[in-house]
């Protein structure tokens, strides 16, 4: 008898590296190698490795949880399902629609994402939602719309990596965030390219590094100030480049000339040398990169900061050529699709804006509403947190645990606590769930189909791989109950193909079209990118193959192993063109030329020809340093970063029930300067109380010569006395409303000797 083989996606970073999922003889699945599978070539880290084991019912919810007398006990699917519709519909009765809050996540399928959405506005008829995404890459993506008019995290496939001549690679920790990731860098060295690394850490990843810049944390802003001063004052920029295709840059120049290097090395303690040898190892070779992550986003100046980045990518003129780009490695498995379609408090699907009348109008005829119906924009996440008890009295949440993730996090679960009334669906019991009034077990990624968007941009489809444990539901399941508990029997099916086929239409014209995706596309081709609008003639459903079927490997390709867009004609030093015409729309990058009835092949490369804003040019801003909104003094003189760990994901919700990855992370850690733990007589393992104006942690010490001095690190995995973000800062970036994960200032007490 052949044993089945099932291809889908890792459920963790935003790789959604591929893998082969195969019954095991004993129950469960097997991993093994899915090497057609571009992005990861079969190479998976432990996290990967491991997802099968939080499929055993010993791990995970098993059945409907609703709290009794104080103590949440089990319950019937119909009983919970009725508590939650009384619960929300007795809010929005007693206190108005805004009362009732949504709470989502960056883990979602798109289908989810997009129903969560629909199911807030439509349903509920609440302006509160926003999701945990906003802790993520929320400043790269204003950043990026500011900039490009799009927010796509790559615009260029990872495989353009090694061929590019220098990467500056900004706040991230790749060699343990997205191990298989960290082969491309690999592979750019042995190419002869070089690799910037900027973290106030020497990480796994900054020992790759050909240059390590160790810069203050919060202090990037100045950083990319300072290196364009340079790029400028040598005559590095690329004057032709900025004239034919920019705006804005008389201003930018002015304000990157008022940052000289050794002002610079002042705010940043990076010697000027370096910053000098970043500026010659960038600029020399014909094709670079700039890629940003959490380092620089996680910060109340965040948008700036990016900004910077993307500034000094686009005075040097790399737009256009192959193999250059600035990109944002995005961080949760669907970061990228979770921010596209409507989960967030701005937005409506294909990435428009809530506030667009145009847009407004297209997704209310989808969803069969009067457009004026359609609520506008609410809180963002830590604000929608904050108000908790206050403004927002029950909260439905879904693939989130902010008492973990959230910063300011003990704040944040007595916000909590207040609620008149909290659902939570999820696959554990996490520490958010546990708070709960009601806890809804739903599927997770091998017992399910649904699509993700990686940090490319790609669309993939993952496949249902086992039949979840008996007293389990899909998230879907739960949206289409609640929906028809509220006198809404239509719109909420529970067959992600049949959501992600309205979600198609709904997205269509949009920034983030994904009209011209289908399942069966994304069987065959191993995803596609987006923006890929259907054409004329397209048909409009086009039901996936069976899990059986054989998938071949996506691309097209030259002999020289690059993938030619359909259609495109050779663009500035012979990149092939992604551009030929711009419909009113502003999609960026639709193919000219091709019969009307061929499907669009997708859009691998953005920005080769022109950018997504209105005139076709990208915008520089002029920025400025500014300082951290809490800056250390004498009561609390050191800076506290925090991060991850490669053994654990996020919150820790599912790594953490993980025996492997538990024995190779077991919990949390303060990683200190051995200067610094001299002056405090601390040793290793030593037990160390981490004091900020918001609270305190408490976790034995990790000496090493890999953090700066002035600095210390946490990582942010873990509940109770040693969780990283009761100390965080909830400083909000005024642009994208990011918090300051990365800084914050403390102070550090010896609390038992180990």
């Amino acid at each position: 008898m052949e044993t089945s083989v099932t291809p889908t996606h890792c459920p963790y970073c935003a790789l959604q590296c591929g893998m082969n999922l195969t019954p095991a003889a004993g129950g469960g699945v097997t991993v093994s190698e899915r090497v057609d599978f571009p992005v990861n070539r079969g190479a998976l880290c432990g996290k990967g490795r491991t997802a099968p084991a939080l499929l055993s019912p010993s791990l995970r919810l098993t059945e409907p949880l609703v709290r009794r007398d104080g103590v949440l006990v089990p319950a019937s699917w119909e009983e919970a399902l009725d508590r939650v519709a009384e619960g929300l519909t007795r809010t929005r009765t007693e206190h108005g629609p805004d009362a009732c809050g949504v709470f989502g996540g960056g883990g979602l399928t798109n289908e989810k994402a997009y129903a969560l959405g629909k199911f807030a506005r439509v349903v509920l008829g609440t302006s509160q939602i926003d999701y945990n995404g906003r802790f993520c890459m929320s400043s790269a993506a204003a950043a990026g719309n500011r900039a490009f008019g799009l927010d796509r995290g790559l615009p260029f496939p990872m495989e353009d990596i090694p061929r590019t001549g220098c990467v500056i690679l900004v706040g991230s920790n790749l060699a343990e965030t997205m191990p298989p990731a960290l082969r491309y860098f690999t592979e750019l060295k042995e190419n002869g390219g070089t690799l910037i690394v900027i973290d106030p850490r020497r990480t796994r990843t900054a020992e790759q590094a050909d240059l390590h810049l160790s810069p203050r944390p919060g202090t990037d802003l100045a950083l990319a100030l300072g290196l364009l001063h340079l790029v400028v004052a040598q005559g590095r920029t690329d004057e032709a480049f900025i004239e034919e295709r920019t705006s804005g840059w008389e201003e930018t120049r002015a304000a990157a000339m008022a940052h000289w290097p050794e002002y610079v090395e002042r705010i940043t303690g990076v010697p000027v040398p370096q910053l000098r040898d970043a500026v010659r190892m960038f600029c020399e070779p014909s094709a670079a990169m700039v890629l940003t992550a959490r380092g620089p986003e996680q910060q109340s100046k965040g948008t700036d900061t990016v900004g910077a980045w993307i500034n000094l990518w686009l005075a040097t003129g790399r737009s256009g050529r192959p193999y250059s780009g600035y990109g944002c490695l995005t961080g949760q498995g669907n970061g990228q699709g979770g921010r596209e379609h409507g989960q967030k408090a701005d937005q409506l699907p294909g990435y428009r804006k809530l506030t667009d009348p145009d847009a407004r109008r297209h997704v209310a005829g989808v969803w069969g509403v009067d457009p004026d119906s359609l609520p506008g924009p609410g809180l963002s996440a830590y604000e929608l947190l904050d108000s908790l008890g206050t403004g927002i009295r029950s909260l439905l949440l879904m693939g989130s645990n902010p008492v973990v993730s959230a910063p300011h996090a003990s704040h944040i679960q007595q916000r909590l606590e207040s609620l008149d009334f909290l659902a939570v669906a999820d696959v554990v019991l996490s520490e958010t769930a546990a708070l709960a009034d009601v806890v809804l077990p739903v599927t997770q990624w091998a017992e399910e189909t649904g699509t993700t968007t990686n940090l490319e941009g790609r669309v993939l489809l993952r496949r249902q791989a086992v039949t979840p444990p008996e007293g389990v539901r899909s998230d879907l399941y739960v949206l289409h109950q609640l929906a028809a508990r509220a006198g809404v029997e239509k719109g909420f099916p529970v067959e992600p193909e049949e959501v992600f086929e309205e979600l198609r239409r709904a997205s269509a014209g949009g920034l983030a079209d994904y009209s011209g995706i289908t399942y069966r596309r994304l069987a065959e081709e191993n995803g596609v990118f987006w923006p890929c609008p259907a054409q004329d003639g397209q048909a409009s459903q086009d039901k996936q193959p069976s899990q059986g079927e054989q998938q071949s490997q996506n691309g097209r390709q030259s002999q020289d192993g690059h993938p030619l867009e359909h259609g495109g004609q050779a663009s500035r030093d012979g990149q092939p063109s992604q551009g030929g015409r711009q419909p009113q729309d502003r999609r960026p990058l639709e193919h000219g030329g091709r019969p009307s009835a061929a499907p669009h092949p997708g859009s691998p490369r953005l920005f080769l020809d022109r950018f997504a804003t209105e005139d076709g040019r990208a915008r520089f801003v002029p920025v400025t340093y500014r300082p951290l909104a809490e800056e250390p003094d004498a009561e609390y003189p050191v800076l506290l970063t925090t991060g991850r760990v490669v053994a654990q994901y996020q919150s820790g919700a599912q790594t953490r029930r993980v025996d492997e990855l538990n024995a190779a992370a077991p919990g949390p850690f303060v990683e200190l300067h051995p200067r610094l733990a001299a002056r405090l007589g601390a040793g290793e393992g030593d037990a160390i109380t981490v004091v900020s104006r918001r609270g305190r942690a408490v976790a034995p010490a990790r000496i090493t010569t890999a953090i700066r001095p002035d600095t210390v690190f946490m990582p942010f995995h873990w509940p109770g006395e040693g969780r990283a973000n009761t100390l965080t800062n909830p400083a909000l970036d005024p642009i994208s409303r990011m918090p300051e994960f990365k800084a914050c200032a403390v102070r550090l007490e010896v609390a038992v000797r180990g």
